[in-house]
């Protein structure tokens, strides 16, 4: 038997692997796994492979509903599972977990991990059809996740009070590890950009990260006379039900409510141009732009919600506000841009808080620490510690 236990990343998108669980797969190589990563390939194939990872793309596809073709992406997940028999998977988000959880039943695999980042659109869509996905995801995702034997990991406790509460989750599965990390020598401190001050929300373009919020906030702070800049960065995601279609941000451009400046690579320094960092969501998992904000002693405003919250100390490293309410939003987005020695100790509260809680190196640890316990408990424990 191979002395490096395998393990594999199960992934909808390879652009979200490469910003989200890059530096876990580095920490499980470096520490001794042999890792490879399934997921849809678009623009970061090569990257992945250059950085030394074995790759296999996948048709899977977020938006689909259809019956035929979700079936096929079940076979086609299985059969990987089937073929490389990796000991370990760690698969993350919706699709991967529901799906996997299946495959990994089917292909005997014996260790499961099962990442909830966030719970996503049926959570939040507030519609009778949000209603009826979300009865149908329930029941999937237990039956699912108990023929795996799998451990649920949740970025906060709120989502896993909640699936826990519908019986999805038992509570001996269920562990919390906050994030993925920042890399806290990449993100630090830096003195904003020259003249009016940038105020930045940084995400997918999706209407339930409350970017329609965020716009008719800039409105209301303008009518107030403030000099600022409000600015979107992030890709859109036509897989999302959620979308926001490119001609409405255009539209917002053309009518000089926000500039838009799309994907961008460089997070660092594109925070450390910002004066205020702004997350306006209906929900989430635990927002990685928040802390990666925070990593550069920014002040943050969210909304009072999951995930948001777990990140943000009200009054200390940021502001909480309302979800769905433009004018409490505009109202905090003023009174921090009128209060330098205000943001400035948050942005320091902030910067230590990354420090000590949500560093690469301590979210790793703690992940890496899970592998070895699930590889000891389904009887690979010397593989388990042959790990570093």
């Amino acid at each position: 038997m191979n002395a490096r236990p395998r393990l594999l990343f199960l992934i909808t998108e390879d652009w979200y692997f490469w910003s989200h669980r890059l530096d876990l797969a580095k920490a499980a190589r470096d520490a001794g796994f042999d890792v490879s990563i399934a997921t849809r390939v678009t623009d970061h194939g090569e990257r992945i492979r250059r950085e030394g990872f074995r790759l296999y793309p996948l048709r899977l596809e977020r938006r689909s509903r259809h019956p035929l073709a979700e079936l096929m992406t079940i076979f086609e997940i299985t059969r990987l599972y089937r073929r490389e028999q990796p000991q370990l998977v760690h698969q993350v988000a919706m699709k991967p977990i529901l799906y996997g959880s299946l495959a990994a039943w089917v292909a005997g695999i014996p260790a499961v991990v099962n990442a909830f980042a966030g719970l996503g659109y049926v959570f939040t869509d507030q519609e009778r059809r949000g209603g009826m996905l979300r009865f149908f995801l329930l029941h999937a995702l237990k039956v699912a996740i108990g023929l795996s034997r799998s451990v649920a990991v949740f970025q906060n406790s709120e989502d896993r009070n909640y699936l826990v509460a519908k019986g999805v989750v038992r509570p001996e599965q269920a562990r919390i590890i906050a994030g993925s990390g920042v890399d806290t020598d990449r993100f630090v401190p830096g003195a904003p950009a020259a003249g009016a001050p940038v105020v930045l929300l940084a995400s997918r373009m999706l209407w339930d990260k409350g970017v329609a919020d965020f716009v008719r906030a800039a409105q209301l702070v303008r009518r107030q006379g403030i000099e600022a800049r409000f600015v979107l960065v992030g890709r859109c995601d036509p897989h999302n039900p959620a979308a926001i279609p490119p001609s409405r941000l255009q539209a917002w451009v053309e009518n000089g409510d926000i500039e838009w400046w799309g994907h961008r690579e460089d997070m660092p320094a594109v925070l450390a141009s910002a004066s205020l960092v702004v997350l306006p969501s209906f929900r989430e998992g635990l927002p990685k732009v928040l802390l990666e904000a925070s990593a550069c002693g920014k002040p943050v405003i969210a909304t009072d919600v999951p995930g948001c919250r777990a990140v943000v100390r009200h009054r200390s490293n940021g502001l909480l506000v309302p979800p769905r309410d433009p004018g409490a939003l505009a109202d905090a987005i003023a009174s921090l841009l009128a209060d330098a020695d205000r943001c400035a100790a948050m942005g320091r509260a902030g910067r230590d808080m990354v420090a000590r809680d949500y560093s690469v190196s301590k979210i790793a640890g703690a992940t890496l620490a899970l592998y070895r316990e699930l590889l000891e408990l389904r009887g690979h424990g010397r593989q388990a510690q042959a790990l570093a």
